[in-house]
């Protein structure tokens, strides 16, 4: 006889943790959810007459081998907040507000204190973050990941009105890139950084560079959510463009908004490089054009704005510590 648990998949330790991970998510519902967790589907009421015309924005994204940084460190907590925080970003840099937050969590063998700490990161940046996480998925796959292991994937869904809606449509010639710093390499890079500094390091080494820090601890660094910098901006100045600087690096992402003709000129000597950046650069050997294809190198949001609106950015958001990268220009 075969039970589905002889098989690997533990349907109690499922439900278990569901009952775990209740209290924290409760923490996270907002006026217009109208579900518990556990429902087929998750029921949202959104507030229509707030909005002239809204609109609904979306993404879904994960961390990639950022995780491999977790299993190695045994710690999951952050990836979770890397996880909201990513998807946060994606949707704000459009305009929008985020609504609420669904998570895919699979492992080849269910670990409850694992789950437990990751979905604790998600509802923990979800309340940073003003949307409620109310639904999710924990799937139990044997022979699918190596033991000890899981990934996760992550759906944010916000909404802006049209009028509202940051598309980069109206960026000019002669307009000026402000940066926003990041708080490390974000989640984008780790196949590279990793194969960069671990053929010199261990996760629990700490180079001069680091400032006391691990090498495990400087990768885990939180992704940090743009939020409240971005609706500091909309709300201040003629905010044209905003770019969350992921996988493509600057380059990269900032192409996603630029009208036909233009592009950007971007000053890397205009902001002190962080120095996880360089170690991995030197540890591996790695070609300043793929360390900017890869990274962010230290600049995790852009907002592209007309010259005569600086002054006022760099006075409003001085805590947010903007810097001058670039400008715009035909291309």
């Amino acid at each position: 006889m075969s039970t589905y648990k002889d098989a690997g998949v533990d349907v109690k330790a499922g439900e278990e943790t569901v009952e775990r991970i209740k209290p924290l998510v409760r923490k996270t519902f907002t006026d217009g959810v109208m579900t518990d967790i556990g429902a087929f589907g998750a029921f949202f009421r959104v507030d229509w007459k707030a909005y002239d015309d809204p609109v609904m924005v979306s993404s879904v994204d994960g961390v990639g081998t950022k995780l491999k940084v977790a299993f190695m460190m045994d710690k999951h907590d952050s990836v979770g907040q890397d996880l909201v925080n990513h998807c946060v970003n994606d949707i704000a840099v459009c305009g929008a507000k985020p609504l609420f937050f669904l998570d895919y969590f699979s492992t080849g063998k269910l670990v409850q204190d694992t789950a437990y700490s990751v979905i604790s990161g998600f509802a923990k940046a979800c309340q940073e973050n003003g949307c409620a996480l109310i639904g999710g998925e924990t799937a139990e796959m044997p022979d699918i990941y190596v033991a000890g292991e899981y990934d996760l994937a992550g759906t944010i869904v916000g909404v802006v009105d049209r009028a509202n809606i940051v598309d980069g449509s109206t960026i000019e010639e002669g307009d000026v890139l402000i940066g926003f710093p990041s708080t490390g390499l974000h989640t984008n890079g780790y196949s590279l950084a990793r194969h960069a500094l671990f053929s010199q390091y261990d996760v629990n080494d700490r180079p001069d560079e680091l400032g006391g820090r691990s090498v495990g601890e400087a990768l885990l660094a939180i992704h940090k959510s743009y939020l409240d910098t971005i609706s500091k901006l909309t709300s201040t100045v003629d905010v044209r463009g905003l770019v969350h600087v992921t996988g493509g690096g600057i380059p990269g992402n900032a192409k996603r908004i630029m009208p036909d003709g233009l592009t950007i000129d971007v000053d890397y000597a205009s902001w002190e490089r962080p120095a996880l950046f360089g170690l991995i650069q030197e540890c591996g050997s790695v070609p300043e054009e793929d360390m900017r294809q890869a990274f962010n190198l230290g600049i995790g949001l852009i907002a592209v704005v007309p010259a005569s609106d600086v002054a006022s950015i760099f006075s409003s958001c001085a805590n947010d510590r903007p810097i001058q990268i670039g400008r715009v220009i035909t291309g």
